[in-house]
């Protein structure tokens, strides 16, 4: 079934006329035929728009009470099963009755479409969710019914129902829109003229910004070159110098002469990042076009026009700001310039502007050889061998007479030589002091600056030329090392990166801490904010004194995304490191949004972890606490009945029911509390040394006296344990073994030293555990195999485990040789280091070593007698 098509009627506040005009649209249709009818539409009172609903057919609602009121919502399963083409559903964003088929008015019109019906519905600028903090900021109230904004663009249709504000204060004050006695409230508050005002700018932008947006799916969908100057949109080309500001104050003021006008600023950079600008002038330029309403753009192309004028055709621009030239006169000689490049270029569509400023002719600062190339050492040896070496040389060839060619030839080594150590500048500083000398010293006349034979002056030329030639390879040889090395750092970085993301590794922090010492930095933050009104706030750090409060106060602003950036303090950076920075903004982005979906995710495994304790809860409330509450009650009713005398062996064995299904009952809420106080942390244990021999045989009192063997050494070490809490440990554990071991077979209970630790082993001679359930038993409400539900409500292990692992203690099973299961609980030594792993590791079940804490099981809460069973599987 096709989708239907949505229509929707927007305005900038209530009053203008939406409902109105829908129901204007449904008379229309009507009229041609089309099966309309009204889904849900309020008037609020209006005489007007009830009078529109006159000769519509309208769906009954569906009526629901809530707290104590009834209210009339839209019947979607009646619109749905009367299937009209079209449906009239008004306030898109209304919030349905607890008790509706769906939360949002919204989502019953996504069903409707869904089924093919058409549906034209009303909104309010106020209402669309992204616009929530511009308009509490104008308005001062918070609207608590909000849209989607992608529900509202997906509409086929968007109409704008506008009115002036004084016409809307107006029809306010007539009573068309409230009741006279909220007419005086609504004119001094909501509907003040700026609001109104400010609101229906905000209408009006957002629709012409969906218009934008239809536009350029247009021109995309029909290969649209040529530039369509619907809007005055200008586009700033920016140098990095500080030039750029006054180029988009003028830009701006053109565009606000145009109706609608827009300033898009461009930096252009170079692929191989060898001509940067300076990224604090970049940052402080971005944040000027963006507070004069405008947007920042980075692009990076070699043919610095041919990008320009590109970006501009692609944003439909019509006109482009340019700076005149910084270049002086000679430098000319190079090219026309961009500015003149993009004039010739730019076409009959758009028009380029040249903005003179302060910094015209005053040198475009090309770039020049530095020392990080080479080194400062080789750079200084350079510049030694190129300035002393020639004359060192003509000192030596004073004394000896090799000729002309040969005294060239030397001249012309000690020119390589100074190229190979210091690169380009000392070599050309070599060739010249070694020509001057050649002149002066070797080629007739002698002494004289002067030159008798041309061919000398050959000769001298060549050795220059060679000289130069020489220089100029050994500094793009250098030059080629250093992007080299710096790609292959680059490489590096960007494996580490790519590393952590397959794996999942990398905090926050440490990822901040590797960007500040990649880059040298004294410090780096990662900051965010919920709007571009919003204050920023500091979602990760690394380093001393860093800017929390703006990116802008940041020596590096690196933006991700529209409200995070990652600051930097300690330096400027040149273009090509910003281009790894950007790499590990945006990992960093990908870190805090992972550490927050685990939260989420802990968050709701805890929530679902704690609906299950709840569920088997209930269940064991329903079964096994109301097994001894009836046998109670059978008791004490036959002890009250006058019908039937009872003897006194009768009495007493009734008495005796009586007390074993309390004390049952103690037993099994004792249980549900310690497994509530584990689960909750409410209680913390309290630590002091004590030996095992004097707390074990206390936890024995609920067994039958021939039913275990004990052996526990009074030699052992003091243990560093909860008295309480481990005497509740040994009797669950004790009396689990004593009930699933044969009838005859004792359970053993003994206890050595290992190193630090002190082990107590249950062994019993039982059935066992399967290898595989032998971790899932210490689960909460779980049971052996085929146990009776009368058996207890599976805690007695869990708790155990609890109170053992908050002792700083573990708890794990063993088969006994010869079957059964054996319980060794670990406990810390006095004076032992508190975390100390137990020293026999093949003790640990599979998938928890060193005695890690199960899932569920956090700090202890309480002790209580817990009644023992076996849980598994």
């Amino acid at each position: 079934m096709a989708r239907g098509k949505l229509r929707i009627y927007l305005g900038a506040a209530p009053g203008v006329g939406k409902t109105y005009a829908m129901l204007a649209e449904a008379h229309r249709r009507i009229e041609r035929g089309t099966d309309c009818v009204v889904a849900f539409v309020e008037h609020h009172g209006r005489p007007r728009t009830e009078v529109m609903l006159h000769g519509l057919e309208q769906m009954p609602r569906r009526q629901l009470d809530y707290r104590g009121t009834t209210f009339g919502e839209m019947d979607v399963d009646a619109v749905l099963h009367r299937a009209p083409a079209v449906a009239l559903v008004d306030e898109l964003a209304h919030t349905n009755i607890p008790g509706s088929r769906n939360a949002r008015r919204w989502q019953d019109v996504e069903e409707l479409l869904a089924a093919g019906i058409d549906v034209v519905s009303t909104v309010n600028i106020q209402h669309l969710e992204s616009l929530g903090d511009v308009v509490e900021s104008i308005t001062g109230v918070r609207q608590r019914e909000t849209v989607p904004d992608e529900v509202v663009r997906r509409a086929d249709q968007i109409e704008l129902v506008d009115m002036s504000p004084q016409a809307l204060r107006r029809r306010m004050a007539h009573g068309n829109i409230y009741q006279p006695d909220k007419v005086d409230a609504a004119l001094s508050n909501y509907f003040r003229p700026g609001n109104l005002t400010a609101l229906r700018e905000l209408a009006l932008l957002w629709v012409a910004d969906r218009v934008d947006e239809y536009l350029t799916e247009y021109r995309s969908e029909h290969r649209v070159s040529r530039i369509w100057g619907s809007r005055e949109r200008i586009v700033v080309g920016l140098t990095g110098g500080p030039e750029g500001r006054t180029l988009i104050r003028r830009a701006a003021r053109l565009a606000e002469k145009g109706a609608g006008g827009e300033v898009m600023a461009v930096y252009i950079a170079r692929s191989d990042g060898l001509t940067s600008a300076s990224p604090k002038e970049l940052a402080v330029q971005r944040t000027l076009v963006e507070d004069l309403g405008g947007t920042f753009h980075h692009v990076v192309g070699d043919d610095i026009p041919a990008a320009l004028l590109d970006f501009a055709r692609g944003v439909n621009a019509t006109q482009i700001v340019l700076g005149s030239s910084r270049r002086k006169t000679w430098q000319y000689v190079f090219g026309p310039g961009v500015g003149a490049t993009v004039a010739r270029d730019s076409g009959p569509d758009l028009d380029v502007h040249i903005v003179t400023h302060e910094e015209v002719a005053k040198g475009r600062g090309l770039p020049v050889s530095r020392g990080g190339r080479l080194g400062r050492a080789r750079l200084i040896w350079g510049w030694l061998v190129g300035l002393a070496g020639p004359a060192v040389l003509a000192v030596l060839l004073n004394s000896v007479d090799l000729g002309l060619a040969n005294d060239m030839l030397l001249f012309l080594a000690v020119t390589v030589a100074a190229a190979l150590l210091g690169g380009l500048l000392p070599a050309l500083a070599s060739a010249a002091f070694g020509s001057l000398l050649l002149n002066y010293f070797y080629t007739p006349p002698l002494h004289r600056l002067t030159i008798a034979d041309p061919k000398n002056i050959v000769a001298i030329a060549i050795f220059f030329g060679v000289g130069m030639s020489v220089a100029s390879v050994v500094d793009l040889a250098a030059r080629r090392t250093q992007q080299a090395a710096r790609l292959r750092a680059e490489s590096e970085i960007l494996s580490f990166l790519a590393g952590n993301v397959l794996r999942g590794e990398t905090g926050l922090e440490e990822l901040l801490e590797r960007v500040r010492e990649t880059f040298a930095m004294e410090s780096a933050a990662l900051l965010e904010r919920e709007s571009d009104v919003a204050p920023w706030s500091c979602a990760g750090r690394a380093g001393f004194g860093p800017a929390l409060e703006r990116p802008e106060d940041a020596d590096v602003d690196m933006p991700v995304g529209d409200h995070m950036a990652l600051a930097l303090t300690g330096r400027v950076l040149p273009a090509a490191d910003r281009r790894v920075l950007a790499a590990f903004a945006a990992q960093a982005a990908v870190v805090l949004d992972r550490r927050r979906l685990q939260e989420e995710a802990d968050r709701a495994r805890t929530l679902a972890e704690g609906n299950r304790i709840r569920t088997a809860l209930l269940a064991a409330v329903s079964h096994d606490l109301r097994t001894p509450l009836a046998g109670i009650k059978a008791a004490v009713t036959s002890l009250r009945s006058d019908d039937v005398a009872w003897s006194e062996e009768d009495q007493a064995e009734l008495l005796e029911g009586i007390e074993e299904g309390a004390d049952r009952l103690d037993h099994l809420v004792g249980n549900l509390l310690d497994m509530s106080r584990l689960q909750t942390g409410t209680v913390t244990p309290l630590i002091r040394e004590i030996d095992v021999d004097e707390v074990v045989p206390m936890a024995l009192g609920g067994v039958p006296e021939d039913s275990v063997d004990l052996d526990v050494p009074e030699t052992l070490p003091m243990v560093a344990v909860d008295p309480g809490l481990l005497e509740r440990s040994v009797a669950n554990l004790v009396e689990n073994a004593v009930k699933y071991s044969p009838r005859g077979r004792r359970v053993l209970v003994s206890a050595s030293a290992i190193a630090d630790r002190v082990e107590v082993r249950v062994v019993d001679r039982g059935p066992g555990v399967p290898d595989e359930a032998k971790d899932r038993i210490f689960e909460p409400f779980q049971r052996y195999g085929d146990a009776p539900r009368g058996a207890g409500v599976g805690l007695g292990l869990a708790v155990a485990r609890g109170f053992a692992e908050a002792m700083g203690g573990t708890l794990n099973a063993e088969d006994t040789p010869g079957g059964g299961l054996t319980m060794v609980l670990s406990l810390r030594a006095a004076g032992a280091r508190a975390g100390t792993a137990p020293a026999r590791a093949d003790t640990a079940p599979p998938g928890r070593p060193g005695g890690a804490r199960p899932p569920g099981a956090q700090s202890p809460g309480g002790a209580g007698i817990a009644e023992p069973e076996r849980q598994t599987l």
